[in-house]
């Protein structure tokens, strides 16, 4: 396999993203394909293992730091439930949990029972199915 040298690499990736441009967030390009970054063709390459549980990686350090610091009551659960929230946080977005009102009143009370089923009562429990009931079986029995 052939191979460049440091300052090669660097002069490569600085001539790309002049030409390519970078964008971090996805677009068509001139033919059409949606694209992302330095022209990476997500339609055709799509990303691979590794760079998706990057970008995993990278979401959740944003949304424990989010939920942590909006929801006070997030540092008082045990790591199970504290995994209920991050979850739902990070299907819903911060502002979508902060609306399950009834359900963090409930947390803020101990009353998990309750709080398992205010999530269940839920649009979003409607949406997702399975996953509202495993996370609510979870926020339930701690």
């Amino acid at each position: 396999m052939a191979e460049l040298s440091q300052h090669g690499l660097y002069a490569l990736k600085a001539q790309l993203i002049c030409h390519e441009g970078l964008v971090c967030k996805p677009y068509k390009c001139t033919a059409g394909k949606l694209t992302i970054g330095v022209g990476r063709n997500l339609q055709e390459r799509g990303i691979t293992e590794q760079e998706a549980e990057y970008l995993l990686d990278n979401d959740i350090t944003m949304v424990l730091g989010q939920v942590s610091n909006q929801l006070p009551v997030f540092n008082q659960l045990s790591e199970v439930r504290k995994l209920v929230l991050l979850n739902m946080a990070f299907n819903l977005g911060i502002q979508g949990l902060k609306r399950f009102k009834k359900m963090l009143a409930a947390l803020c009370v101990e009353e998990f029972n309750l709080a398992a089923q205010e999530m269940l009562d839920s649009k979003w429990a409607e949406q997702v199915g399975y996953r509202a009931k495993e996370l609510a079986d979870m926020m339930a029995k701690g």
